[in-house]
């Protein structure tokens, strides 16, 4: 879709499916602050992740494991207010949801009720089944995530491609069909090869969202910071589309250097004192502490 829809209805999950039955591309893009937001609303985007792969582009940790729920409903706020049109939809951290049903609803609701997000997405397959099934049943929006799930990280070993094997494939096969069956509205694939993620896509009444796993998904999400090279990363699947952060890099030594030389702040970036004023406090001064002038 073109930047001009940004000034459209909210996007909902039902947009989504019916962008899906229509064969419209779903563009989807994460974001982690009210600025980022902003931007992406206004080009265009149908929807934005506030993921909790902030851990790693924003916080600086290695994984996403040491994200809290706090900083999750702080950033969704933040993008919550930064955007008016698309779905904004709140990543569930570690822990968050695996603990028992009852927990994730709890922590599901303060995403939607706290921080405004419309939805939540949560990472496992048909193990976690009952657990959207329950959630869904509480009015939650679910949107769910197999293959790579970045928070199993240390089970799998590293970042590695999922599904290559066929009994692998089968069992992704499986995890989506469990979660589309539990009422989940759509579900992001992970670092599955292309072949499966179509397959997986036909198979679906629901949309797929693909990262790593091809064009034969509905749609397509990628990190802002890689999109704008913002990173120190770059991920196969991800294409830069602009050097944002070499300019920032060279706007930032611009400045240093002219506040080195004292050519900032230049007379355009002032503002002063009448000539009386002056000419009163250079009588007045100096002062004693507690004097009036």
């Amino acid at each position: 879709m073109s930047a001009t829809t940004n000034t459209q209805a909210r996007v909902t999950t039902t947009t989504l499916s019916d962008m899906k039955v229509a064969g419209d591309p779903i563009v989807m893009v994460t974001a982690y602050d009210t600025p980022s937001a902003r931007l992406a609303g206004e080009a265009g985007v149908d929807a934005i992740l506030v993921g909790d792969s902030l851990g790693m582009t924003v916080l600086g940790y290695d994984s996403t494991l040491p994200v809290t729920l706090d900083d999750m409903l702080r950033h969704t706020a933040a993008v919550v207010r930064g955007t008016s049109r698309a779905l904004v939809i709140a990543d569930m951290p570690f822990l968050t949801f695996q603990v028992s049903p009852k927990e994730a609803v709890r922590n599901a609701g303060r995403l939607l009720a706290e921080a405004g997000a419309t939805a939540v997405k949560l990472e496992g397959g048909a193990s976690i089944a009952p657990t959207v099934e329950r959630m869904v049943a509480a009015g939650i929006p679910v949107m769910g995530h197999i293959g790579l799930t970045p928070q199993s990280v240390n089970v799998f070993g590293g970042f590695k491609v999922q599904g290559r094997e066929t009994d692998s494939a089968i069992a992704l096969v499986q995890d989506a069909l469990a979660l589309e069956a539990a009422g989940a509205f759509a579900v992001v694939l992970e670092l599955v090869p292309a072949e499966l993620a179509a397959i997986i896509s036909e198979e679906l009444s629901i949309p797929t969202i693909g990262i790593g796993a091809g064009a034969g998904c509905d749609g397509q999400v990628q990190v802002f910071h890689d999109l704008l090279g913002l990173g120190t990363f770059m991920p196969k699947h991800a294409k830069r589309y602009a050097a944002v952060g070499d300019a920032i890099r060279t706007a930032i030594s611009s400045y240093a250097a002219e506040v080195r030389s004292g050519a900032f702040p230049a007379e355009e970036h002032l503002s002063h004192l009448d000539a009386d004023v002056v000419g009163e406090l250079e009588t007045a001064l100096p002062l004693t502490p507690g004097e009036d002038v």
